[in-house]
């Protein structure tokens, strides 16, 4: 599961010609932080500033945010907090410079990042979601994820055993098409990204004087 990513820079904003993101958002976003999502309304291409986990329309606070950040593609339709959401279609991409996940080393988590060697953003498939919480409008996502125990790099990640899981990148080519989709089965979507397009690495935590609860997903 990705719990912390680093959000697209301006230099790949502008390699991808895509519209200027006319807000401000963290150099590093974990849940419950704030991030980019990207998709496509009658007006076109829009940006919006998301909540980093999903907050369906009966939730009564952000807190849950800490624990829908991730959302099966396989129970999408069974899961009252995703179900709405997907019936209506309501499908974004989170764009990343790079993306974490745990790599256990000597039974011992590391954190790794994942990225494309061109250096080009990615395109994280996202369901996002409007709400209203007392007298805060509330815009959320959760990227969604797949089955990766065939995938040559993600599954090396995570612990032991045959649960292994993997965001869903969506190709370049097919940006307009995933933005534009109105369908609930996303099943053409389904597939493990280009390994020959991407390359790994350890990437320690930064040093930092505090650490919040939500920062505490990987050991240095």
């Amino acid at each position: 599961m990705c719990a912390n990513f680093k959000p697209l820079t301006l230099t790949q904003l502008k390699a991808s010609n895509l519209p200027d993101i006319p807000f401000d958002y963290p150099d590093e976003v974990y849940p419950n932080y704030q991030t980019p999502l990207l998709f496509k309304s009658e007006l076109g291409l829009e940006w919006r500033l998301v909540n980093f986990g999903f907050i369906p329309k009966w939730a009564e606070d952000k807190s849950m945010g800490t624990k829908t950040y991730n959302a099966r593609n396989e129970t999408l339709l069974q899961k009252p907090t995703f179900a709405d959401a997907t019936i209506k279609c309501k499908f974004g991409v989170i764009p990343v410079t790079e993306f974490y996940e745990s790599k256990y080393i000597d039974h011992k988590p590391q954190r790794w990042g994942i990225r494309r060697q061109d250096e080009q953003v990615t395109f994280i498939a996202a369901l996002y979601e409007i709400v209203r919480i007392g007298d805060e409008i509330v815009r959320s996502a959760a990227m969604i994820t797949m089955d990766a125990i065939d995938h040559p790099m993600m599954r090396e990640f995570h612990g032991s055993g045959d649960i292994k899981r993997s965001v869903i990148v969506i190709p370049h080519e097919r940006l307009d098409e995933w933005l534009s989709w109105k369908s609930p089965e996303i099943h053409p979507f389904i597939e493990g990204f280009p390994v020959e397009q991407y390359e790994c690495s350890h990437v320690p935590k930064p040093k930092i004087e505090k650490v919040t609860p939500q920062m505490s997903f990987f050991d240095l």
